[in-house]
């Protein structure tokens, strides 16, 4: 309706002489009409004015410069219309007060909006210059002044206002919508208004009814969840009902959320610290995402409260990476080591995802727990390799790649950021990537390929060229014996049911082997010299250099009573059961003499044959668990066993994997030297001068990426670069080099 008003009068031009100055008679006149038109427009009793003739009057009065007397008496006039609605509310019952004053604000603010259109020309032209401000603020600031902030409409709004809040907790939803009218009009009216009347009683009342339910709620609750938990429902309740973000302004929801947890959480903080710090510890263990997520939306509230549940779980983890490593057994199973690794990395970023929201402060103190987990084993670097070769020795059984084998390499991949030893993981992969693919049995090359691009990723092209370079040099092989086995020797019988089979590697892409000569069998060398024909037609320039030992066979092998079975045996084994086929018997000295073997090998090999239950295919004389240089050794006719096939493992190999695990740490060690020298002449090239803790600092950061270097080490490194003298020691400063090569 204002809306159509206004268009109308604004639309209407008035045309009148313009005059110095209207009689006092003339605005006293005026005035009396205009006062009259505004009592009817402020009961909203407006059928029967002419608008036109109110506007036409206004006009008229602030052209004829008496603008002062519109201004005058339209702000008495107001105060006497606002105290007689403040006399009508104070004879309106307490129940129906807020309804009262709901009903006059609304028939308020629709009469100001037709005073504003009336007074457009006054208040452009005297008003604004005047009062500073228009006609319908004007009206706002005298509801304010002259109804809101009084004592007797202040002492009756608040207490009403309370109890609506009250109410409204114990459920009464129908109390919203006047409540909502009411904060409005407080907000219309200014957020000092809205501040001082409403937002500090409502907090004040608030933390009352708070502080009263947490004094009781601790000493009824058992444990530190079921406490939280009702914290939680109290809070939810406060929220679900709209009332923080429908009732209440915006900007207050946040305070009441405060005050809540503050007399439920902040005030009982020591108590909670002391309830939380052994509940936390079982809510990890008992996988209890929920009550973790209460705890760290109640303690993020709390000044350090964060801290104290991230301190709870580093604290829990690094303990459980203590117990792993101080049991023995758990640590002989390097796959149960491992995978007990990726367990805790997954259930932490589970907590991390689930219950912290992705906290960074979280993620940091999970990565510094798992650090130390990870490295809880000075055997971390070969565990994981280990792991690695497992998982991928059983992928190979399968015909296609399984979803669930990548996701688990995913997951020990990302075990590798935390390790200290890098290049001893590096330098064991490779070892164990050999393994398998000269082992003879079947390798998954896509699940290979996935991991190897997986560790392209971390660690770089030129490691992982030498390991792509390995998979080459195996499809390489498989063409060349297809070739050699179809062309060349076609109609030799003897190749074909010997499956003979050599993988030609290059020599700069796979990890050394030592040169461990035997002498082979005659069926064996025949092949060798054939294939050797073969491959020098083809490829000439080129030398083979044999290594036997790296490789298996596999023998048939008849005994008594036509007992026949399949035995996977080493080469050196091979070599040493083919003479049975000539001889009966057999001392110690003439099979070495006769093989060609190290003594020490020999030893492991015939204990391997001769003393293992169930798999002594060899007997010796005399019987005893020790080999010895004087002993004889027999075909054993009547052996037997339920398996056909019959793998005969080394008795020495555990030992041997210890043996060759310490030469590895022994042999990563010698490389270290050269590239912490290294490290340590980039950075002093780039900073000339440096102290003794910089340089330590700064070149631990250069090899982190490989490796984590000791502080004596780089010491080490300094002084035989200061005999090279690439360095030397400061002449003020001793404990400062200086780069002077």
């Amino acid at each position: 309706m204002a809306h159509i008003l206004d268009q109308k009068i604004r639309s209407f031009k008035l045309k009148i002489p313009e005059f110095k100055k209207m009689s006092k008679t003339d605005s006293d006149r005026s005035w009396e009409v205009l006062e009259d038109a505004i009592s009817q427009i402020l009961t909203l009793n407006v059928k029967y004015l002419s608008f036109e003739q109110i506007y036409r009057t206004v006009y008229s009065m602030v052209l004829y410069r008496c603008g002062e007397v519109v201004y005058r008496g339209f702000v008495n006039m107001m105060a006497r219309h606002l105290q007689r609605i403040a006399t009508t509310l104070e004879a309106v019952p307490g129940s129906l007060f807020l309804e009262e004053l709901n009903r006059r604000w609304t028939s308020y603010i629709q009469s100001l909006q037709i005073i504003e259109d009336i007074f457009f020309h006054v208040d452009r032209t005297y008003f604004r210059p005047v009062a500073k401000t228009s006609t319908f603020l004007m009206g706002m600031n005298f509801w304010k002044q002259h109804l809101i902030t009084t004592p007797e409409v202040r002492g009756r709004l608040l207490p009403a206002l309370l109890d609506l809040v009250l109410r409204e907790r114990m459920g009464e939803e129908k109390v919203q919508g006047l409540m909502s009218k009411i904060i409005k009009m407080l907000e219309d009216l200014g957020l000092y208004v809205y501040d001082d009347i409403f937002e500090k009683p409502l907090l004040d009342a608030t933390a009352a009814v708070y502080r009263f339910q947490s004094k009781m709620a601790p000493h009824e609750l058992g444990d530190c969840a079921e406490y939280l938990s009702m914290a939680e429902r109290t809070l939810s309740e406060e929220i679900k009902r709209e009332r923080v973000a429908m009732c209440v302004e915006s900007r207050s929801g946040p305070k009441v959320t405060a005050a809540v947890t503050t007399e439920m959480i902040c005030n009982y903080m020591l108590k909670l610290v002391d309830m939380v710090m052994p509940d936390l510890v079982l809510m990890l263990v008992g996988d209890k995402y929920d009550d973790l997520a209460r705890t760290y939306a109640f303690f993020q509230f709390v000044p350090g409260g964060v801290a104290i549940v991230c301190t709870a779980m580093y604290t829990h983890l690094r303990a459980t990476g203590k117990y792993l490593v101080a049991d023995p057994e758990r640590l002989e199973n390097h796959v149960n080591f491992v995978q007990r690794l990726i367990d805790q990395q997954d259930k932490y970023d589970k907590v991390i995802r689930l219950s912290v929201k992705n906290d960074i402060t979280f993620q940091n103190a999970l990565s510094a727990a798992m650090e130390t987990f990870v490295n809880s084993s000075k055997w971390a670097a070969e565990s994981i390799s280990l792991y690695m070769d497992d998982k991928l020795r059983k992928a190979a059984d399968l015909k296609q790649v399984n979803t669930t084998d990548v996701e688990i390499l995913d997951k020990v991949m990302m075990l590798i950021p935390y390790l200290h030893d890098k290049d001893v993981l590096k330098k064991n992969y490779r070892t164990n990537l050999a393994k398998r693919l000269l082992s003879g049995g079947a390798v998954s090359h896509k699940m290979e390929s996935i991991l190897i691009s997986k560790l392209k990723a971390e660690f770089g092209y030129p490691y992982t060229s030498k390991l792509e370079r390995m998979l080459t040099d195996m499809e390489t092989s498989d063409d060349i014996m297809e070739g050699f086995t179809s062309n060349l020797l076609s109609g030799h019988d003897s190749v074909k049911e010997s499956n003979f089979s050599v993988s030609v590697l290059t020599s700069a892409s796979w990890p050394t082997q030592p040169m461990q000569i035997c002498n082979l069998p005659s069926e064996i060398l025949s092949l060798q010299h054939e294939f050797e024909t073969h491959y020098y037609s083809a490829h000439s320039g080129r030398r083979l250099t044999w290594l036997p030992n790296i490789r298996s066979a596999e023998l048939k092998a008849n005994f008594g009573f036509g007992k026949e079975h399949e035995l996977h045996v080493s080469t050196y084994q091979t070599c040493i059961l083919m003479l049975f086929n000539t001889k009966d018997c057999l001392t110690y000295e003439e099979i070495q003499q006769t093989t060609g073997i190290r003594c020490h090998d020999l030893t492991r090999e015939l204990h391997s044959l001769a003393c293992v239950k169930g798999k002594n295919v060899l007997r010796k004389e005399p019987i005893s668990k020790d080999i010895g240089k004087a002993d004889v050794f027999m075909f054993n006719d009547g052996f037997s066993s339920k398996l056909y096939k019959i793998k005969i493992w080394n008795v020495g190999a555990q030992k041997l994997m210890e043996t060759k695990r310490k030469y590895t740490r022994e042999r990563v060690q010698f490389d270290r030297r050269p590239q912490i020298e290294a490290a340590i002449v980039r950075v002093m090239k780039s900073r000339q001068i440096l102290d003794h803790k910089n340089l330590v600092t700064q070149v631990t950061e250069h090899l982190k990426s490989s490796f984590v270097a000791n502080p004596p080490e780089i010491k080490k490194g300094i002084e035989a670069l200061i005999g090279k003298e690439f360095l030397e020691r400061d002449k003020d400063e001793t404990q400062s080099y200086r780069y002077v090569a």
